[in-house]
């Protein structure tokens, strides 16, 4: 498939059930949300106005104003994702009854607004709003991006203090996790992956046990200890969570004084690993 046409896919199913995710879940059961669209959502508990058009108007609005200081792909990507929210949230807002389960409510929101701005991001697509505003702020105040976005995405959520009760402000705050956490689900994939590093005398015989019983490859640098200020070999691999507790057995039986690092890697691609979400 063109990759063009699969991130449009993904952008539009993502679009469509982050949307379904607020009008099904979020609105009926009166929690909220973060970004232009939680905002929407405490309008419309404030004053009955649509949250699909007051969507948007506001992340129009955001996007007039930044679109000259923004990259143009955010921009372009931005210019599909907001109508195409918008438009579900439209069509679907004031057709379901609340569930009568405010908890169940939150986590299964937070699930499936992962998924859908899961997809979104995985095509590359921008959810517009508090994205798009600390971008702005970043361009031209040199603030943080992922600090900028937490602070005005907290604001939003604090402000329905105002119009939904604090119980259901700490429910909000469930779905927020579990949908930061589904994202990052959809993101990064099931199988991810751990960076070892093992600093040993005998790092080229554990190298070699390394790629013959874990069948995986390996690479060996030349490392200097600034405090011994001795030089030893680095063995350096990657592997799949699965097999940590096998290398750590392997590494033990050959050196017993080697010092090991294990650290989560975030993506990985090329050579012998692949990305199977997707693909």
């Amino acid at each position: 498939m063109n990759k063009l046409v699969r991130d449009i896919l993904l952008i539009v199913f993502g679009s469509m059930i982050y949307a379904f995710s607020l009008t099904f879940l979020v609105i009926p059961n009166h929690l909220a949300e973060g970004g232009i669209p939680g905002l929407s959502i405490i309008l419309h508990y404030a004053f009955t106005w649509s949250p699909g058009i007051t969507t948007f108007i506001l992340n129009s609005a955001v996007l007039l104003i930044g679109y000259r200081v923004l990259p143009r792909r955010m921009v372009m990507m931005s210019i599909l994702t907001i109508p195409l929210i918008s438009f579900f949230i439209y069509i679907t807002e004031g057709k379901v009854e609340p569930l009568g389960d405010p908890l169940g409510s939150a986590i299964f929101a937070g699930v499936f607004i992962g998924i859908g701005t899961g997809m979104i991001f995985r095509a590359g697509g921008s959810m517009g709003g508090s994205t798009l505003i600390a971008k702005m702020f970043h361009h031209n105040l040199g603030w943080d991006l992922t600090g900028t976005n937490f602070i005005i995405d907290s604001m939003i959520v604090a402000s329905g203090l105002f119009v939904i009760s604090p119980l259901n402000i700490m429910y909000t705050v469930i779905a927020l996790y579990i949908g930061k956490k589904s994202t990052d689900f959809i993101v990064e994939g099931l199988d991810t992956k751990k960076a070892v590093s093992v600093i040993s005398a005998r790092a080229p015989e554990v190298a070699d046990e390394i790629i013959k019983q874990l069948e995986t490859s390996a690479t060996v640098f030349k490392s200097y200890g600034g405090y011994s200020k001795e030089s030893k070999d680095m063995v350096y691999v990657i592997i799949n969570r699965y097999q940590v507790f096998r290398l750590k057995r392997i590494i033990t039986s050959m050196d017993q004084e080697a010092f090991v690092i294990i650290h989560d890697v975030r993506d990985v691609f090329g050579g012998s690993f692949s990305w199977l979400p997707f693909k």
